[in-house]
């Protein structure tokens, strides 16, 4: 049974996933020949992007590991444990991803 809606949401995944980029190409396609700006193909962002992520995968791992921490050394209960955990770093990597951004664009400027 599970096996069945794993691939019935992959199906519908790679049908999304090829008509977005069909969709994407054409709206490239017709700014170029507009001769718009093309500032949205800049690769800045997308670093900048992949940092965000980065520091949030980070915060929760670590939230993950405090959790545990907290599960195995007290008497707290897991379930408020792991979410509180994971929530606090989580947003506390989101928190130093927007100071980091804010660096660098006052360095830009």
């Amino acid at each position: 049974m599970e096996s069945q809606i794993i691939i019935s949401l992959s199906f519908f995944a790679m049908i999304f996933g090829i008509v977005f980029l069909f969709i994407r190409k054409k709206e490239r396609l017709a700014l170029i020949a507009k001769g718009l700006d093309a500032s949205i193909f800049d690769s800045r962002k997308k670093e900048i992007s992949a940092l965000k992520w980065g520091l949030l995968f980070v915060g929760i791992g670590v939230g993950i590991l405090i959790g545990k921490l907290l599960v195995v050394f007290t008497t707290l209960d897991e379930e408020p444990a792991f979410f509180s955990m994971i929530t606090l770093f989580g947003g506390i990597g989101l928190i130093v991803f927007h100071q980091i951004a804010r660096r660098l664009e006052d360095k830009e400027q």
